[in-house]
């Protein structure tokens, strides 16, 4: 295998993870007393009572400070945004795959963002929260699946629990790599798995215009073929560093270039580590504006 496929995709150690977000409860609390007179007298200020204290973060979902969402992010008329969540299948144990939808399913442009792919490289999850949450972008409908590895996630592993490189057992250039879990191990046949199957039926389904994939750790946009041109302007648009790589054999790109001509399909790799929010903040501003200017991508044929 060429070079570039082997340092595309290295494992992180966990501790990479994004947030699962706020909680939207204060930092402080009143004794009964005090908060009822505080109420009484402010009228419409909601101060917390009682001692209750804010939820801890489920186990399963990420903890840096990448998944919070800004309040100046969203606005009143976002509640407004046409948002609608389904589950598109499961993991391999019985994890819920889901799909979110913002914006009006009949606009022109269509975009895809999966936030993660290896269980260990899923700080675009924080990215894919600020898109569930913030306005949708005009005249484009986005599908945001926040992790399509949950298995890999809570096991703190790149695979899936069948020890399957979820990258790797896409049907485009797919052969036999490794054994379960080797770093690239494509599983025993194309869409071996059903977290890939799930993903491969959602392409079909959408047909989106574009699909961006969340890596990590290389800081950088990477993509090949007629994917090229939409990429290098999402790199512009989210200053970030860009190179043309051919894809590896059996991934989710290499598949929906091929499959779907006209379409652009590629990877963005975040940093090593914690995103942070102002860097979650441009990749959201990045993808915001190119699916609302067509013209960035391919034309169909």
């Amino acid at each position: 295998m060429p070079s570039a496929f082997v340092r595309q995709d290295q494992p992180l150690p966990r501790g990479a993870a994004s947030s699962a977000g706020t909680s939207g409860r204060p930092a402080f609390v009143l004794p009964p007393m005090r908060c009822r007179l505080a109420s009484l007298a402010a009228g419409l200020l909601t101060i917390g009572c009682g001692g209750e204290s804010a939820a801890p973060p489920s186990p399963d979902e990420p903890s840096s400070g990448a998944g919070r969402i800004a309040e100046s992010e969203s606005s009143p008329s976002d509640r407004d945004v046409p948002r609608r969540r389904r589950t598109i299948g499961h993991s391999s144990t019985g994890r819920s795959l889901d799909l979110v939808q913002v914006g009006d399913p009949s606009s022109r442009s269509k975009v895809l963002v999966v936030g993660c792919i290896h269980g260990t490289e899923c700080e675009g999850i924080g990215v894919a929260r600020r898109l569930e949450r913030g306005p949708a972008p005009r005249s484009a409908q986005l599908s945001i699946v926040e992790n399509l590895n949950p298995d890999g996630f809570a096991r703190e592993i790149r695979q899936n629990a069948s020890g399957v490189d979820l990258n790797r057992n896409f049907p485009s250039e797919w052969r036999p790599l490794g054994v379960p879990f080797d770093q690239y191990h494509s599983g025993p046949r194309p869409l071996s798995e059903p977290e890939t199957r799930a993903a491969a039926r959602l392409v079909r389904s959408l047909r989106p215009d574009l699909t961006i994939w969340f890596h990590q750790p290389e800081a950088r946009v990477r993509a090949f073929g007629p994917s090229v041109r939409a990429a290098r302007e999402y790199a512009r648009l989210a200053r970030v560093a860009y190179d043309t790589v051919r894809w590896p054999p059996g991934s989710a790109p290499n598949w929906q270039n091929r499959r779907f001509p006209g379409t652009a399909s590629f990877v963005v790799e975040l940093p090593v580590g914690s995103l942070a929010p102002s860097d979650a903040r441009r990749h959201v501003r990045a993808i915001r504006e190119l699916a609302r200017q067509p013209l960035t991508l391919p034309a169909r044929r």
